[in-house]
C-alpha cells in the first residue's frame, strides 16, 4: 500500500566498510558516509584505507550515489598538519563532500580542496540560524543539525537560514547521551577519547551508587559523598555528585523516526542520516531498505517491523518532539530475526549463499531484498561447495566467492543436511529469482541484556 506521493529527501547511509557500502547502495541510499583510516569518529569501524577510497567512490558513483567522508574528530595541532595531504588525496579520489566539525580543518579543506562540498558536522552543535549563517558565509554547503534540536527548532532554522544552505538531520540509530556527541567520560575513565574516535561507551556500562564511609568526612562536616563503581572494575571508585532530582542514568534509547519522515520534510530537512558505521551489512541493508520504502511512498505502519528485525535498543524519537528519553532498566539489544546468509548469485534455478549462521534443509527463511517486502522461502536441495572456505588451505584453492563459483564443478557440490560452516558457500533451490546482494534471515527472537527483565 502506498501514500499519494513520495517524500523528497536525500537518504544518507553509513558505510563502515565495502560490504556495508554495497548494501547501502543496493538497498536505496542516495549517498553514503564513510571514513578513511584517520580523522573519523568511529575508529573501531573497519573504515577504508586511503588506497581503497577511489574504488569505493567509483562504485558509488557508478550507481548514482554520492560519497561523504567524515573528518570530525577534535583536531590537535598534529592533526591539522596532516590535513592538506589528506584532503588532496580525497579530492583526487572524487569524494563529493567532507563532514567537518573543526573550524581550522574546515578552512584547510576550502583552501586545498575547493571542489569538495563542506558539510558542518553535528559535533559543531549548530542549533540556530545565526550559527548556520556564519558557517554558510565561510563556505558551508550543509549543516548537520545538533542532535538536541526539536522539529520546531529545525523548522525555524530553515526559515531563517540562507535558502541554499542544506539541512541534514539524524533519523535512526544509537544516540550519544552527550551534547551532540561531545563527551569527556570515556577519556576521563579510560584515557580513550570519544572526541578522537575511540569512545568506549561508558554511558552504556552498568553502575552501582554507594556512599563513602562517613568517617572520611566527619572532621570536615561535609555531606555524604557518593561513589560510582562499574561492574567490570570492582574496587575502583569514581566520585559522582547528585542533586535533588537524583543521578541520571546515561543509557540513551536508539532513535527511530520512520513514522515521521513527512514531518521532517515539511520542516525543511534536505537529508536524513542513519547512524551506524560500526554496523554490519545486514543491519545497513535492513534499515536503509525500510527508510527507502517509506520515502518512495509506502506507509510507515507497513514497514515498521523491518526495524524490529535487526538488533536495537528500545526506540525513541530523540529530542524531536520532547526531551529525549533514556533506557534506564538495562543496557541490551533485541531483534526478531537472525542473519543466516548472503545471497551471492541466483542462476539456473539455484540461490548461491555465503553462510553466516546455521540453517538446515526444510527451514523456513525470509528474503531481505531491496525495494520489496520480505517473503518466505523454504530450504530445499541444500548443497555445500567443498573447495572454498576458511578451512580450505590448498595452494590453488579459490580466494574469492566469485572465483570459487566460476571454478566449481558438479562433483564439488556435496549434499548437506545443514549449512553449518560459517563463511562457506552453499546452494539451494530457488522458487523465484532473488537479486544478488540480498540476504536470508530467520524469525528468531533474541534479547541480549545484562540487567532487567
Amino acid at each position: 500500500m502506498t501514500n499519494s506521493s513520495k517524500i523528497t529527501m536525500e537518504l544518507l547511509a553509513p558505510a563502515g566498510g565495502m560490504e556495508q557500502l554495497r548494501a547501502a547502495v543496493l538497498f536505496g541510499a542516495d549517498a553514503v558516509y564513510l571514513a578513511a583510516d584517520k580523522f573519523g569518529m568511529r575508529a573501531r569501524a573497519a573504515n577504508f584505507r586511503m588506497e581503497e577510497i577511489p574504488a569505493a567512490v567509483a562504485f558509488a558513483h557508478a550507481h548514482g550515489v554520492k560519497v561523504h567522508v567524515t573528518c570530525n574528530i577534535l583536531m590537535h595541532p598534529d592533526d591539522i598538519d596532516g590535513l592538506p595531504e589528506y584532503f588532496r588525496a580525497l579530492d583526487a579520489a572524487g569524494v563529493d563532500a567532507l563532514i567537518i566539525g573543526d573550524l581550522g580543518a574546515f578552512a584547510v579543506a576550502g583552501e586545498v580542496a575547493p571542489r569538495i562540498e563542506r558539510h558542518v558536522s553535528t559535533q559543531a552543535s549548530v542549533a540556530n540560524a545565526a550559527a548556520a549563517r556564519v558557517w554558510h558565509s565561510l563556505g558551508a554547503k550543509r549543516v548537520v543539525c545538533a542532535r538536541e534540536m526539536s522539529l520546531a527548532d529545525i523548522a525555524r532554522l530553515r526559515q531563517d537560514a540562507p535558502p541554499d544552505l542544506e539541512i541534514e538531520a539524524f533519523v535512526h540509530g544509537a544516540m550519544c547521551m552527550a551534547v551532540s556527541g561531545r563527551c569527556l567520560i570515556s577519556s576521563y575513565l579510560t584515557g580513550r577519547s570519544g572526541n578522537k574516535g575511540h569512545c568506549t561507551q561508558p554511558c552504556r556500562w552498568s553502575y552501582q551508587l554507594g556512599a563513602a564511609a562517613p568517617t572520611e568526612f566527619a572532621a570536615e562536616k561535609r555531606p555524604t559523598e557518593f561513589l560510582l563503581e562499574e561492574e567490570k572494575r570492582p574496587g575502583e571508585f569514581f566520585p559522582i555528585e547528585q542533586d535533588d532530582r537524583g543521578t541520571f542514568i546515561m543509557n540513551a534509547k536508539d532513535m527511530n523516526m520512520l513514522a515521521h519522515l513527512r514531518e521532517l520534510a515539511d520542516a525543511g530537512v534536505d537529508s536524513i542520516k542513519i547512524e551506524g558505521r560500526n554496523k554490519k551489512a545486514f543491519y545497513v541493508a535492513s534499515v536503509v531498505g525500510a527508510y527507502r520504502r517509506v520515502l518512495d511512498g509506502e506507509l510507515p505502519d507497513g514497514v515498521a517491523d523491518e526495524l524490529l528485525a535487526v538488533s536495537h535498543r528500545p526506540y525513541g524519537t530523540g529530542f524531536y518532539f520532547e526531551e529525549a528519553e533514556q533506557a534506564p532498566a538495562y543496557d541490551g539489544y533485541e531483534q526478531e530475526t537472525m542473519h543466516m546468509a548472503d545471497i551471492v548469485a541466483c542462476e539456473g534455478g539455484y540461490l548461491y549463499l555465503l553462510c553466516r549462521n546455521r540453517f538446515a534443509e526444510g527451514d523456513e527463511l525470509e528474503t531481505l531484498a531491496p525495494y520489496e517486502p520480505a517473503r518466505t522461502i523454504t530450504v530445499r536441495d541444500l548443497h555445500w561447495l567443498n573447495t572454498f572456505g576458511p578451512d580450505v588451505h590448498d595452494e590453488d584453492a579459490p580466494t574469492t566467492v566469485e572465483e570459487a563459483l566460476a571454478r566449481a564443478t558438479a562433483v564439488d557440490w556435496e549434499a548437506a543436511a545443514a549449512a553449518n560452516r560459517s563463511c562457506n558457500l552453499y546452494r539451494m533451490r530457488a522458487d523465484a529469482p532473488v537479486v544478488p546482494g540480498a540476504f536470508l534471515r530467520k524469525r528468531t527472537f533474541r534479547r541480549s541484556a545484562r540487567h532487567g527483565s
